[in-house]
């Protein structure tokens, strides 16, 4: 490096903004997503050990995935490259894989290849680095704030550990204000800043969990703030309110969220919760969405989970939505809440999803003939008899007569299951007395058979186990403990699990499988299960083996304040446990 390299390095790192110049350097500055970089975390180990795989980071921006990556930057003795997928392309990915070939070739070394927004890539891009990740030449590391189950290519998630980072906890954000104030290197530790706690209160709170908003917002506030005549800079309320006036809300209108708050509105609708839909739909309304999006999936639920409990709704619906066309926002907020408010309190009926069970029935049934009474009698009456026997439903009483109106092969097929919630109601007990005479009138003579009867049952899943077991009845049991152990303690794949009889390793095993981005922990009480638990582990790799301490129950929190200290478990589990 060049000393001109060096003065713009300098320049670039004192130049920029406060948010990129208190990016963390260590593990030790990284400020939240504990659950995945905590002390015992799967990452945290990999990292320090400098044992990494492929990874994908999945998460909101401004929680820390680029920060992540930079770190490990800053710890592995792997050549690390980093490029963005919006300024990037096949060029670029070839050029940082023949780095690697050398890299590999000429000094033995490992190479990480970062790729930022790496969603953005397209198909071809991301099949370009496919083969390479799956030879070992490059390590990915890849940063996305769209879910990669969709957007990143299914090979590349088949072979790399997804981590999903969350918004920042309220406590995470105050404690990345207290960091900046004491920095005095990269943060305002040289300044004499006070900040009234309710400007914190106000700053932390808008942030919305994005620790790069909080920043931006604070560095806002001190560099326009003036300083008073002994060396302060005051920030108030008013200062804290003029530097971030509005909430930062994560919405894509092509991304996750956008699916996600969409389906949450709809969801409260369906489940007649009025103030989670009005609530839902404030947040669609703040981020921006097209208000005629939202009317149409209203107009779809008037008619899906409303239905005929009440016919009026998508007449209701229709009428909102036919009054914002001709108003507009921001006064077409009104006929929106409206329609949103009568169908959260309508009554529910999703009897119309009976077209979709006929729609079933066409796909997977022989195609059947019209009936002859119901053919068309205007053009081979005469001739083929078309229309003879149909029975006029005005010429009866009530205007209506029993008569099948269904083929031979689908009689008795009941589609429509009438709900008994508001004017639906009123329609039940008719539709089931016309059926019952349909089929009365079918029985005596109009010469249709009876449908066949066919019974169905679900598979048993638990039978077919127990049908399929080969074990003895003391392994049977043993299974089931465990998986009575494991259903009761309902593990999440990042937690860390504490073990407090080890034993033979029955749930040891267990608990690994279950975790397999945390960690386990296993206690033992002799010196030959821990022998046997060290030589079975010993066939795992490295990162996945469970940490192995012999020591009786009353011990065990002074070996683990010594051998894992800092270290919170999520889960104690434990097999005969009160005999110990």
């Amino acid at each position: 490096m060049t000393l001109f390299d060096q003065h713009r390095q300098h320049l670039n790192e004192t130049a920029a903004p406060l948010a990129a110049r208190m990016r963390p350097r260590s593990l030790d500055e990284f400020i939240g997503q504990d659950h995945i970089i905590g002390p015992g975390r799967l990452l945290r180990r990999a990292i320090q050990a400098d044992q990494l795989s492929s990874l994908i980071f999945y998460g909101p921006p401004g929680t820390g995935k680029t920060t992540l990556a930079r770190i490990i930057a800053n710890t592995t003795h792997a050549h690390f490259i980093s490029i963005n997928a919006v300024l990037s392309g096949v060029k670029e990915i070839r050029e940082a894989i023949a780095t690697a070939q050398e890299q590999r070739g000429m000094y033995s070394q490992k190479t990480i290849l970062f790729v930022d927004e790496v969603h953005r890539f397209n198909k071809a891009q991301q099949d370009a680095l496919l083969p390479w990740v799956e030879n070992g030449t490059v390590i990915l590391i890849g940063a996305t704030t769209e879910n990669p189950y969709f957007e990143v290519n299914k090979a590349l998630v088949s072979r790399s550990r997804i981590f999903q980072l969350k918004l920042l906890e309220e406590s995470d954000l105050r404690q990345v204000i207290v960091q900046t104030l004491r920095d005095n290197e990269r943060g305002y530790g040289q300044r004499k800043i006070e900040i009234d706690s309710d400007a914190i209160d106000h700053l932390v709170n808008v942030a919305n969990g994005d620790a790069r908003a909080l920043l931006n917002a604070l560095e806002l506030a001190v560099e326009t703030t003036p300083i008073t005549e002994s060396g302060i800079t005051h920030i108030t309320l008013a200062v804290a309110e003029e530097s971030i006036q509005r909430r930062a809300v994560l919405y894509d209108k092509e991304g996750d969220v956008h699916f996600d708050t969409i389906s949450a509105f709809i969801k409260s609708v369906r489940g007649s919760d009025p103030d989670a839909a009005l609530y839902w739909l404030a947040r669609m309304v703040y981020a921006g969405e097209d208000p005629r999006f939202i009317f149409r999936r209203l107009v779809i639920l008037a008619s899906e989970d409303v239905g005929l409990a009440d016919p009026n709704a998508v007449v209701v619906v229709n009428a909102c939505a036919e009054s914002f066309e001709r108003v507009g926002m921001p006064e077409g907020r009104y006929p929106l809440a409206q329609a949103t408010l009568y169908l959260s309190t309508a009554s529910k009926s999703n009897s119309v999803m009976g077209f979709f069970d006929a729609l079933a029935a066409v796909e997977q049934e022989r195609e059947a003939d019209v009936p002859t009474h119901l053919q068309d009698a205007n053009r081979d009456k005469h001739s083929f008899g078309h229309g003879a026997g149909y029975l006029y439903p005005h010429s009866y009483r009530e205007h209506w007569v029993a008569q099948q109106y269904l083929p031979s092969s689908l009689q008795g097929q009941v589609f429509y299951q009438p709900s008994d919630r508001g004017y639906e109601h009123t329609v039940q007990q008719q539709v089931a007395r016309q059926r019952e005479a349909q089929l009365a009138a079918m029985v005596e003579g109009f010469g249709v058979a009876l449908p066949e009867v066919l019974t169905f049952s679900p598979t048993d899943a638990a039978l077919d186990r127990w049908l399929q077991r080969t074990l003895s009845q003391a392994g049977e049991r043993l299974g089931l403990l465990r998986d009575r152990v494991f259903t009761l303690a309902n593990p999440q794949r990042h937690d860390l699990i504490l073990d407090v009889n080890a034993g033979s390793g029955l749930l040891t095993w267990e608990a690994i499988r279950r975790v397999p981005e945390g960690g386990v922990y296993a206690c033992v009480h002799r010196a030959t299960d821990a022998a046997a638990l060290q030589e079975q582990a010993s066939l795992l790799p490295e990162l996945a083996r469970p940490v192995i301490l012999q020591t009786s129950l009353q011990n065990l929190p002074d070996q683990l304040a010594k051998h894992a200290p800092g270290v919170k478990f999520a889960r104690l589990i434990g097999a005969q446990c009160v005999a110990v």
